[in-house]
């Protein structure tokens, strides 16, 4: 099966370790609410949270971050990291996600809770949340593949 990529674009999204070839529609396209719940493991196998929320960036038409959720009891007192989904990896065997840093590291960033969410799309905010996993923002990452089309004139940039 080839996945779906009309403009040839790189990929910047999660990765998916799959073997075989399922029924219905995953895993290469997803209900977002399929996803919810599904248990994160850390890069060295800890199991780190589930997640909770799936962040879309309507403007841009992306996947902008999962929210894992770490701890509490039946979502009471939880506490919430926003990573972005191009750190994740799609585990379809396993039925999981594995995130691209130890469990460590991700116990170190302090996150935020249910009540005091973050300005997702504040840019300074996003860039350092990114850079946290080691990854470049998305936004960037259109932006310069946008300036290098030679097909596209300084207008329409």
């Amino acid at each position: 099966m080839n996945p779906i990529n009309p403009q040839g674009v790189s990929q910047s999204g999660a990765d998916i370790v799959v073997s075989g070839v399922g029924e219905g529609p995953g895993p290469e396209i997803m209900a977002a609410a399929t996803l919810d719940g599904n248990k994160v493991m850390s890069s060295d196998g800890e199991h780190v949270g589930k997640i909770s929320d799936i962040m879309l960036d309507v403007r841009n038409g992306r996947i902008a971050y999962a929210v894992l959720s770490e701890g509490g009891f039946l979502g009471m007192g939880a506490n919430l990291h926003a990573i972005p989904w191009s750190a994740l990896t799609l585990d379809t065997d396993e039925k999981c996600f594995v995130v691209d840093i130890p469990a460590q590291r991700l116990k170190d960033d302090p996150g935020f809770d249910k009540d005091h969410w973050p300005t997702m799309a504040d840019a300074r905010w996003g860039e350092s949340t990114y850079s946290y996993y080691n990854r470049r923002p998305y936004w960037l990452e259109s932006r310069g593949a946008l300036e290098n089309d030679p097909t596209l004139g300084a207008d329409e940039l």
